[in-house]
């Protein structure tokens, strides 16, 4: 668009490159034309480059100072709300656990290692009778002493056999056809006293019976009494028809007792009564609800039950764990058989 600026004859003679020698005059003003050197100063239009300065809008890099809007990466201190866990410190709580420790008390539980059949107290009811070293006495009428006990057997028929230990309270006894028959292992007292004398008085028994009878039996206690003469009984068990006597009942060792007194009129008994005695003696006899194969039986709370009756007691003579059965052919083993008394 530059050639504008040139004569409109000058611009034919360009475009010709040819003009006659005789325009040289109208020519040297093509002189004048040089001044189309001035036209080099085109070369200003180089200062197009200056167009290159649009490279300034690379400045535009300025745009990534965008960038430090990832500074809001500080909206992440927003986690501080886990903080809050901080509430499992609750979990000392579990610290109430050690409460279990009572627990232990449950180690009360082991007494009830005493059977429920002995009141709780502590009698062996799985013990068994030993097997070696018992010494065997067969008869009609024999007393003895073995491990600070007294054994016997009375009968009046054919008679059996007794078998004691000296090391063990325990026995075994065994009957055929024996008519009216008993053994006994326990005490017997040589010196006038009553029983509240000899404080509390127990016996500890376990029994495995075995055979038949005639007519009646009883397995419990069994003794005398001198002064007035007094036969008396505490049936804990039996072999059969197992039946509590008596309409008065009582609480011993927290079981009931059915209680009785009767007046014999034999003669059979002045060999167990003091010197002298003749006619009959008195009957007293506890009679156990329910029956049992073992226990511990506290004899002087019987004494105290018949006395509240105000029947009269005499000076204690013989406190036995016992057998008695009319007739009949058998056995009873007893494995734990022991009596004591508290007093001096």
């Amino acid at each position: 668009m530059r050639w504008k600026t040139l004569s409109a004859g000058v611009a034919t003679c360009l475009a010709l490159a040819g003009c006659a020698a005789g325009g040289d005059t109208s020519g040297s003003g093509g002189t004048t034309g040089s001044g189309g050197t001035t036209g080099t100063a085109g070369t200003s239009g180089s200062a197009g480059t200056t167009g290159t300065g649009g490279t300034t809008g690379a400045a535009g890099h300025g745009g990534t100072t965008g960038a430090a809007g990832t500074t809001g990466v500080a909206g992440r201190s927003g986690t501080t709300g886990t903080a809050g866990t901080s509430g499992a410190a609750g979990r000392a709580g579990t610290t109430g656990t050690a409460g279990t420790t009572g627990a232990a008390g449950t180690t009360g539980a082991a007494g009830t290692t005493g059977s429920s059949l002995d009141g709780g107290m502590a009698v062996n009811c799985s013990a068994t009778l030993p097997t070696t070293g018992g010494n065997t006495y067969t008869g009609t009428n024999i007393n003895g002493a073995a491990d600070g006990l007294n054994y016997g057997i009375w009968t009046n028929g054919s008679g059996g056999s007794i078998t004691v230990f000296p090391n063990a309270h325990a026995f075994s006894t065994s009957w055929n056809n024996s008519m009216d028959f008993l053994a006994h292992l326990g005490l017997d007292f040589n010196t006038a006293k009553p029983y509240t004398s000899y404080g509390t008085i127990t016996a500890d028994f376990s029994e495995v019976k075995t055979g038949t009878v005639n007519t009646y039996s009883s397995i419990g206690m069994y003794g005398w009494m001198h002064s007035p003469c007094v036969e008396w009984y505490i049936n804990e068990d039996s072999f059969s028809g197992y039946v509590p006597k008596g309409s008065v009942s009582v609480t011993v060792d927290g079981a009931t007792y059915y209680i009785t007194t009767s007046q014999t009129t034999g003669t059979g008994g002045a060999n167990a009564c003091e010197a002298g005695h003749t006619g009959g003696w008195t009957n007293m006899t506890s009679t156990r609800a329910t029956p049992r194969q073992c226990g511990s039986i506290t004899v002087s709370d019987h004494f105290a039950a018949w006395a509240k009756q105000g029947w009269s007691l005499g000076s204690l003579a013989s406190v036995h764990i016992n057998v008695e059965v009319g007739g009949g052919m058998g056995s009873v083993q007893f494995p734990v058989a022991n009596v004591t008394t508290t007093s001096n």
